[in-house]
């Protein structure tokens, strides 16, 4: 505050007219303060001195603070992803306070719903697809979800909303109260209940970042002070934290907060425009992302940090603060242990392990109040976190009392640059398969730590939202219902065979094969015996010498008579897989060893060395599913990373160009992102 002080004063001296500002002008840039402050705050306020000693320097703050209007380029309506808008409502919520019991109404509330596109062909008993929703953090928005989103809704029908003042909700009521982390979770748990079909006995899934974790703790959690919520508790299927705080700040640190939020608004706006400088390399943006991430991720950041406003902040974050009792416990405020604790659903808990903001191992504290820790106490190791957590931030809030946090006696774990182990698909699907509903809630709990530079931010950077992805799929399928599964859900709609007309006439329109995959395979499309040019016999004349071997990874019998492969001198060999569902760790495996062992077999593994010269006349092996795209593409980018050095990206880009478009399933991509995350660190279920 006193470098703020004397910042301020430097420029007062250079500003003119500053004798004339009349108090009516300070109170009108102030207008964001707490409408009646208790006598404790008006103390606080008191000892910031800033009002005190600088009236004259309002006047000149609201021309200092200009850089703080949102462009045209940061207006959150603007910016909006296409999902979003097209989906997204404005409506009215009015909700009683569990607090005071106030009736509180949130006039214009962006909320963003999107129905399953098949809902009416899946199984509706004993209940429909549960409703996944979202719950975005301090200084957050719907916007940060949007790269899970376009996984998800494909999944379940999804549900999110801005909180009020936060992305395209309005900035409606200013009542502080109306701020509080307890009437915030009414809000949410209004919005559910108007969406939930509870006459068909509809459940949910909650998945939170940051803040939005402990939002979510407090509408699963039966051991919970909120009456509006607690019914809600009981259709909560499952939970997933994304960055998650494991308990409230202490009363030092609540203390010390208070003090922060004394400070007026337009002195704070200051703090962010210092904050602020540098742009994409500014502190503000460094505090979330890390100072070794990628340049897209920086980008969102400075977005989100100039749509996070300051009066809207700052009554969150004294909302989220408890009240301390003289024996020392809290009331309200962010979830502690005893919320925690009382948790019967399946949880995964996710963070990074280059996240400053909540720290990777609150993670591990987390588990301990589950009573699923690890063997050395978490709260001996704990790395401290900010009192307050945040998905875009106006200030850096480690800076309140750096003295509070005691040292850490963490030692930081090497990457191991271990392989990624995922559980696989045990069985295979030769006909629509069923619904085997969990009988209880099953408690599970997954923990994820993603490997460095993953920080705060991984919802949404681009080199861990596919990853992000990939691992709630999973989750959602194994943990919570059979049906959250895009596979489940493929098979289950495949109700024809697969060559009837219809299908006929797309596979007609299918290119037949690629260009090389350099330099070991062809992708193609799967022969037809009667065909008129797809066939074996018009293949073998054509690609005699080309094509040594053809690898069928179909899981029906083949459409055509393999002899006629083999007569013509191309070996057939049969690898079977089901269509729709991404090929387990152990395939992969099986394929990248059947593919090397034929490589030697037929001499392709000299085309690394010489396909460059000629790429088109190197022998090498044609591989196909039914279409040559999903489960073709998904092996042979395997088989690029993993045998011919190739970067994830730039394999799947390689497919892409020589048979496009590329693989189609987003959920196979998003599963190709968590097996190649070099350093994730996932434990078993505990």
């Amino acid at each position: 505050c006193n470098m703020l002080e004397l910042y301020v004063q430097r420029d007062c001296q250079g500003t003119a007219g500053l004798k004339g500002c009349t108090r009516s002008s300070i109170e009108k840039i102030e207008s964001d303060k707490l409408p009646s402050r208790t006598n404790s705050e008006d103390e606080s306020y008191q000892e910031a001195g800033t009002a005190r000693h600088f009236p004259e320097v309002a006047c000149s703050l609201q021309n200092l603070c200009q850089p703080f209007l949102i462009s045209k380029f940061t207006d959150a309506s603007i910016t909006d992803p296409s999902l979003l808008r097209k989906h997204s409502t404005y409506e009215s919520y009015s909700i009683t306070s569990p607090v005071t019991g106030r009736s509180i109404t949130y006039p214009s509330i962006r909320t963003f719903y999107h129905p399953h596109p098949q809902a009416a062909k899946l199984p509706t008993s004993p209940t429909p697809l549960p409703l996944i929703v979202f719950i975005h953090g301090l200084g957050g928005s719907v916007a940060q979800f949007h790269p899970l989103l376009t996984s998800l809704v494909n999944v379940a029908p999804c549900l999110a909303i801005d909180l009020p003042g936060c992305g395209c909700s309005a900035f409606e009521p200013a009542d502080w109260e109306a701020y509080k982390l307890e009437n915030l979770a009414a809000l949410v748990a209004t919005a559910i209940d108007r969406y939930r079909e509870d006459s068909l006995g509809q459940e949910v899934v909650l998945i939170g970042h940051s803040m939005g974790c402990s939002l979510s703790v407090l509408l699963a959690s039966p051991n919970n002070p909120l009456s509006t919520v607690q019914n809600l508790s009981k259709h909560v299927l499952g939970l997933v934290a994304i960055c998650p705080r494991a308990d409230a700040p202490s009363p030092r640190e609540v203390k010390a907060f208070k003090k922060l939020l004394s400070i007026p608004g337009p002195i704070f706006n200051l703090w962010r425009q210092w904050d602020r400088r540098g742009g994409t390399e500014s502190a503000s943006v460094k505090r979330f992302v890390g100072p070794n991430a990628e340049e897209g991720v920086k980008r969102l950041q400075v977005r989100f940090n100039e749509q996070s406003r300051t009066p809207v902040w700052r009554r969150m974050a004294r909302g989220m603060l408890p009240q301390y009792s003289k024996s020392g416990q809290a009331n309200g405020g962010l979830p502690g242990r005893e919320t925690w604790s009382a948790l019967q659903v399946p949880i995964l808990l996710m963070a990074g392990e280059s996240d400053h903001i909540t720290p990777a191992l609150e993670v591990e504290k987390i588990a301990g109040f589950l009573g699923k820790a690890s063997r050395t106490d978490p709260s001996e190791r704990m790395e401290h976190g900010e009192p307050i957590v945040d998905a875009a931030a106006p200030i850096d809030s480690s800076i309140i009392d750096s003295k509070l946090r005691p040292k850490s006696n963490v030692t930081k774990r090497a990457d191991s640059g271990a392989s990624v182990t995922t559980t696989g698909q045990d069985q295979l699907f030769e006909e629509r398969p069923t619904l085997k509903r969990r009988k209880t809630h099953a408690a599970a709990l997954k923990t994820t730590i993603l490997p460095s530079p993953a920080s705060h931010a991984l919802l949404y950077a681009p080199s861990t939202a596919r990853i992000i992805a990939g691992l709630i799929q999973t989750f959602l399928s194994s943990h919570i219902d059979p049906r959250l599964s895009l596979g489940w859900q493929l098979q289950y709609l495949t109700t024809e065979g697969k060559w009837d007309v219809k299908n006929l006439v797309k596979w007609q329109s299918e290119t037949g094969r690629t260009r090389n995959q350099p330099p070991v395979f062809r992708a193609m499309k799967t022969l037809r015996e009667v065909d008129d040019v797809h066939s074996p016999a018009i293949f073998v004349e054509h690609w005699r010498g080309k094509i040594q071997a053809v690898v069928d990874i179909s899981h029906e019998s083949p459409v055509y008579d393999p002899q006629g492969l083999e007569k013509g001198g191309i070996q057939y060999h049969k690898f079977p897989t089901v269509s729709k569902l991404p090929p387990t760790v152990d395939e992969v495996k099986a394929f990248i060893d059947l593919i090397d062992r034929l490589r030697v077999q037929l001499g392709t593994e000299s085309n690394d060395h010489n396909a460059a010269e000629d790429p088109e006349d190197a022998p090498v092996i044609g591989v196909h599913c039914h279409y040559g795209f999903n489960r073709t593409g998904f092996f042979l980018v395997c088989y690029l990373v993993e045998r011919l050095g190739f970067k994830l990206e730039d394999a799947i880009h390689e497919f892409e160009r020589q048979r496009p478009p590329g693989i189609r399933h987003g959920h196979f991509i998003d599963q190709l992102f968590v097996r190649y995350c070099a350093g994730l660190q996932r434990r078993p279920t505990l």
